[in-house]
């Protein structure tokens, strides 16, 4: 009998303590949630209120009433960014891992293992030669300046990497055969054959571009370039005092990543697993 209750109680405590992490995790996300529909008196009310007695919209609106900053122009600019930077980087590294699977040349395995080791090295640290570089290129203050360095994604070029591996060649042998070329083998063939991971990889490099606040700050240098992560900083130094606001800010700018991981979800998962096999 105590065999069979040892696996219940063993379950019954993961769950219990899967749930409690995702409640600690959650718990931020919806106090700024909350926080965004009070006003700035009704925040610092004690006892804590979650759900706000008299809801507003004054942070939201004064969101998109900046003095000095358009919300919406910086809107604007993250999403071109994330897009172009997302399509920047997916295709590079889909091209390079292509070569690296299906079109290996002498001595492709020691440069996928250097390029590889160069996911050790921290972003931070390479930002000040970066920009040199564009500095020497008259690329500061400039959208290709921002977009330029994400056409190295070492991480990128490892995923598909390991999806492509999985693929049989047969499949492109006979596609040449049938007089296809190796640029329509690539779109036509190959793509659509790892399409999860590649929905993965859209995700991840989306996120990653949308929620840059560092490279973006030393780069643009106009306020009419700045993404959201920089105007959100900003607002953070001018509405000390008006927390709503910039929760509203908050808000708004996680949205389209909300968006884009509840559209892609399903495919993340299966993309991650089948990226990790060989």
């Amino acid at each position: 009998m105590m065999r069979k209750r040892f696996p219940l109680l063993k379950g019954f405590v993961f769950y219990l303590a899967i749930l409690l992490l995702a409640l600690i995790t959650m718990l931020p996300f919806l106090w700024m949630l909350s926080s965004s529909f009070k006003s700035a008196e009704t925040i610092r009310t004690i006892p804590l209120r979650w759900i706000p007695e008299h809801p507003s919209l004054d942070g939201y609106i004064r969101v998109f009433n900046l003095q000095g900053f358009s919300f919406a122009r910086a809107s604007f600019n993250s999403l071109f960014l994330a897009v172009m930077s997302t399509f920047v980087q997916v295709m590079s590294a889909c091209m390079a891992a292509f070569v690296f699977t299906k079109l290996p040349f002498k001595g492709s395995g020691k440069v996928f293992g250097l390029y590889i080791a160069t996911m050790m090295i921290p972003g931070t640290v390479t930002m000040v030669p970066n920009y040199v570089i564009l500095r020497v290129l008259g690329l500061l203050n400039t959208y290709t300046g921002v977009i330029l360095p994400y056409f190295a994604n070492a991480f990128g070029v490892f995923l598909m990497r390991q999806s492509m591996l999985t693929l049989n060649d047969s499949y492109l042998e006979s596609a040449m055969l049938d007089g296809a070329s190796l640029f329509r083998v690539f779109f036509k063939i190959v793509l659509p054959m790892v399409a999860p991971t590649l929905s993965t990889m859209v995700l991840l490099a989306f996120m990653g571009s949308w929620n840059s606040y560092l490279w973006p700050l030393i780069v643009l240098t106009s306020t009419d370039m700045q993404t959201l992560q920089v105007i959100l900083a900003n607002m953070n130094g001018m509405y000390k005092s008006n927390e709503h606001v910039i929760m509203a800010g908050a808000v708004l700018t996680i949205l389209p990543i909300l968006l884009v991981y509840v559209l892609s979800q399903n495919r993340v998962d299966s993309g991650i697993a089948l990226g990790g096999l060989k």
